[in-house]
């Protein structure tokens, strides 16, 4: 059964719950085009919410929900309309915060709604083992998302280095969300490309497309495995979903040997950002030929690949800087430039433990 496109949610009640102040955002809105995956029509670039709800990592506080919003709304307003989230986003008590938050959204936007497109992981937890929990999962997130369709249903990741029979498992899940109708598409995450070759061809076998893979890529994560991966994805056309385009903020040229971010983040820069100064150094330099930020620059070069990047945002400065991405290309000098430094880089980012071949 192909279910139904838009977009509907359970709510008709609007602004029942909190309506934010009114500040007014520029429209940073240029003519893009949308690029299709798989049935679905989304942006060519979407916002990843994983620091919705993760304090540990990216230190969210509650108070930070009324500039989410006005983030959300910014977003809707220059025609972003995939956003990218997880069941398992959100720091312990605080665990589907992410989904709660963008179903909140969704209600209180003042304007239309019916071509957002919500892409939700769904964790393999060891007690995730019938394709019936996969289900009851689903079910779950609808309920925080308050929507009646998900977007695409993605596993988070593959068991198969550690628990090959719970992979099953996982499969069935996603035929059965789709075929109850509780998914427009389906996908994948932290997927290798020998794995993606066997879901694929199982999913085929029982009438349901596989319609996208999300992988780490960017500049930082630009080795043999990715482009095995892209090619592999582009020969089944499998879209690609690029997380972490900005390297968990390395590629943002904010930051420094001597300019670190708290945390565990700290700890990880510290070990890379020495050895990528030249791609930092060329990302700079074609930042300012071009008028543009660094980020932007990164960002844009994976569009350039044929991948949705999915930067994530927590504040409406880095929406806004993130929307400067969008509505012009990078040149294939610039491409071999940016290229041969990342490649020159004796740093790389860390593969996912989750990852697959």
């Amino acid at each position: 059964m192909k279910p139904p496109t838009a977009l509907t949610t359970t709510s008709t009640t609007p602004h029942a719950l909190f309506t934010p102040p009114t500040i007014k955002l520029p429209r940073i809105f240029r003519p893009w085009q949308k690029v299709n995956l798989g049935p679905l029509s989304v942006s060519p670039m979407g916002f990843g919410t994983w620091a919705w709800g993760n304090q540990l990592l990216w230190g969210y506080q509650q108070s930070m929900d009324t500039e989410l919003q006005q983030v959300f709304n910014l977003a809707l307003d220059n025609d972003i309309n995939l956003f990218d989230t997880a069941d398992s986003y959100g720091t312990g008590k605080l665990n589907g915060q992410s989904e709660k938050l963008l179903g909140k959204f969704i209600n209180e936007f003042q304007g239309n709604t019916n071509d957002v497109v919500i892409a939700t992981k769904f964790a393999a937890y060891p007690w995730r083992v019938t394709p019936n929990q996969f289900v009851n999962a689903c079910k779950a997130s609808l309920d925080r998302l308050q929507i009646e369709r998900i977007g695409i249903a993605q596993l988070h990741w593959s068991t198969a280095n550690y628990a090959p029979l719970q992979e099953r498992a996982l499969w069935d899940g996603l035929v059965a969300m789709y075929d109850k109708g509780l998914v427009e598409a389906v996908g994948v995450s932290n997927y290798g490309p020998k794995q993606l070759l066997k879901i694929h061809d199982y999913l085929k076998e029982r009438g349901v497309p596989l319609s996208s893979a999300q992988v780490q890529f960017s500049l930082l994560s630009m080795g043999e495995e990715q482009m095995e991966m892209k090619s592999v994805c582009d020969s089944l056309g499998v879209r690609v979903i690029a997380y972490s385009p900005l390297g968990l903020g390395m590629l943002t040229g904010k930051y420094t040997p001597a300019k670190l971010p708290r945390g565990p983040r700290g700890l990880l820069f510290r070990q890379i950002i020495p050895g990528v100064e030249s791609l930092l150094i060329s990302l700079k330099e074609i930042a300012e030929t071009r008028g543009k930020s660094v980020p932007q620059v990164a960002i844009n070069w994976c569009i350039c690949k044929g991948t949705i990047p999915i930067p994530g945002v927590k504040s409406v400065k880095q929406a806004q800087e993130n929307l400067g991405a969008l509505g012009w290309k990078l040149r294939p000098g610039e491409l071999t430039q940016l290229e041969y430094a990342a490649r020159d880089s004796s740093a790389k980012m860390i593969q996912n433990v989750f990852q697959t071949r």
